[in-house]
């Protein structure tokens, strides 16, 4: 009886720690969650201000009685924002697309065929990943203004369309597939352009999601490169464009326009994430997986 008395005891203290423990770890995230998603909140919360009560505010509020999207309203009419948005989706579109086939055909070669050399080559591509961009950025200025592309897509796209990261990424991918697929493949008559498409394509589909979702990210925040090739407004990107805007646009002062002209700007990314999460996080577990 008194050993049963004492098991019940032992099991009640661990049922309450698990509870402390457990009440501790939500806390600590609640607080990390409100300080992470706080900057979203207000940058919001500015751009449904009117640009008098926020001039008005000596204090920074919390909320607002009045809401407007007047803001949203200036930041396509008063200046280029639609513009500039267009000019990034298709910068984004054509850049992941063809880096995609790029990737994908690069990383099957290294994974799958063999030639001579091929382990060399790859080492020394891998090394490629050690060079930060900023030491060939200018290589790549020289090389594009030598062919008469500043000021042009080509231009923009040329310099993004592969990554050693995500052939790297995909190749690891494309190596967890089994031989013996490969050879019943090859026994059938299959062809390894077929053999890719039909085969590892399918099976490495969260990966890819998670490459074309990451690098729909990086054009879309691009900023240096596309600063540094095109001088012409017509060629602006988003990341570009919000200093347009701030300079010559709405003004330094009006912050009100400027928070929403940034949220019309963070949107599609933010839904992207949230939609595609999942298979973010299932892409990088694959990724980090081997044998």
């Amino acid at each position: 009886m008194e050993n049963q008395i004492d098991y019940q005891k032992i099991e009640q203290r661990a049922k309450t720690r698990l509870k402390i423990r457990n009440a501790a770890v939500y806390t600590l995230l609640s607080v990390w969650a409100v300080l992470v998603l706080f900057p979203f909140y207000w940058m919001v919360l500015t751009s449904l201000k009117s640009y008098g009560s926020y001039n008005a505010e000596y204090i920074p509020k919390f909320f607002t009685l009045s809401p407007t999207l007047q803001n949203y309203k200036d930041a396509f009419t008063t200046v280029s924002l639609g513009r500039y948005l267009a000019n990034t989706l298709l910068f984004t579109l054509v850049t992941t697309a063809v880096m995609l086939v790029v990737i994908t055909l690069a990383a099957f070669a290294f994974a799958r065929l063999e030639f001579r050399g091929k382990n060399l080559v790859f080492t020394l591509f891998l090394a490629l990943m050690m060079i930060p961009n900023e030491l060939v950025i200018i290589t790549n200025f020289v090389t594009i203004t030598d062919l008469g592309l500043r000021n042009t897509f080509t231009g923009l796209i040329l310099p993004s369309v592969t990554s050693v990261f995500y052939i790297y990424l995909l190749k690891e991918n494309f190596a967890l597939i089994p031989d013996e697929l490969y050879y019943a493949a090859k026994v059938d008559g299959t062809s390894d352009l077929r053999y890719l498409r039909r085969v590892m394509i399918p099976i490495c589909r969260p990966t890819l999601i998670t490459i074309i979702i990451l690098k729909i990210i990086e054009c879309w925040n691009s900023y240096v490169w596309p600063r540094l090739i095109t001088d012409d407004p017509d060629y602006f990107l988003v990341s570009n464009g919000i200093q347009e805007i701030r300079e010559n646009g709405f003004g330094r002062e009006n912050v009100p326009a400027m928070m929403a002209a940034v949220v019309v700007i963070s949107l599609p990314l933010i839904v992207l994430f949230l939609i595609f999460r999942r298979k973010v996080m299932e892409g990088v577990a694959r990724g980090g997986t081997k044998g």
